[in-house]
């Protein structure tokens, strides 16, 4: 019960902060509901796809998603993913979260400074597409390897290095996560069996989660509620790396 309580606290970070939230996903499934590593992480790049994918369609529909920048990175995310896959199927349990450890602590720090330390530095113009391709591999194979969305490298990246406005930043980011996770997902499910209606309650109540959360943000203070939970995020991130397996 507890895990699913907890899939509703996810839903709720995603609702009102636009990202982040699913960043817990795999220490819940681990941690609180005793799925080894190996399936903590697909089961994750499940929930995190379905919940970015309904996140970029309701930015699709306010006009906030970038086509040409998300056929940029999307190529090399993709495959950044399925060798990300590849490799966390082939190392050990440690090293996956050890990784994922430090993705928590770098996504702490980018939820703390939010925003506006991002807009300030963005440059509106497009950048190399080699430099692109490379951004959007190493995300996409953070993506698969430890079963995480990247949001908060794959928003600053779109806005740095793409030259996009913040909102299309975020919408287009959902939709890369979406299709990393997917990518993810086909490599690991040749290999694990998932358990897919755990996954699919998950994913349900995180979804309700997302649809309350869109409606208490408006009565939040947003950078109270960044900072905060930036505080969780280092606390996560510092418990995974004390706890290991």
């Amino acid at each position: 019960m507890l895990g699913y309580a907890l899939a509703l606290l996810i839903g709720l970070s995603l609702g009102m902060l636009g990202g982040g939230g699913s960043i817990l996903t795999v220490p819940v499934l681990h941690y609180v509901m005793g799925y080894g590593v190996k399936l903590a992480v697909p089961m994750s790049l499940v929930v995190v796809g379905i919940t970015s994918g309904v996140g970029a369609i309701a930015y699709w529909h306010e006009g906030n998603f970038n086509l040409p920048a998300a056929l940029a990175f999307a190529p090399p995310a993709i495959v950044g993913a399925v060798l990300g896959a590849q490799l966390g199927l082939k190392v050990s349990a440690q090293v996956q979260l050890t990784v994922f450890a430090v993705v928590v602590l770098a996504a702490a720090l980018s939820m703390y400074l939010g925003q506006a330390a991002i807009t300030s530095e963005a440059k509106r113009s497009r950048k190399p597409l080699p430099l692109i391709a490379l951004i959007g591999g190493a995300v996409g194979t953070l993506t698969g390897f430890a079963g995480v969305g990247g949001g908060f490298l794959y928003v600053p990246t779109l806005v740095l290095l793409g030259g996009l406005p913040i909102k299309q930043a975020i919408g287009t980011s959902l939709a890369l996560i979406m299709v990393s996770c997917l990518a993810g997902v086909l490599r690991y499910h040749s290999s694990v069996g998932l358990d897919w209606r755990v996954i699919t309650l998950f994913t349900a109540i995180a979804l309700v989660g997302v649809a309350i959360g869109t409606q208490l943000v408006r009565h939040l203070s947003p950078k109270l509620l960044r900072r905060g939970f930036a505080a969780l995020l280092l606390l996560m991130g510092a418990f995974v790396l004390l706890r290991g397996r």
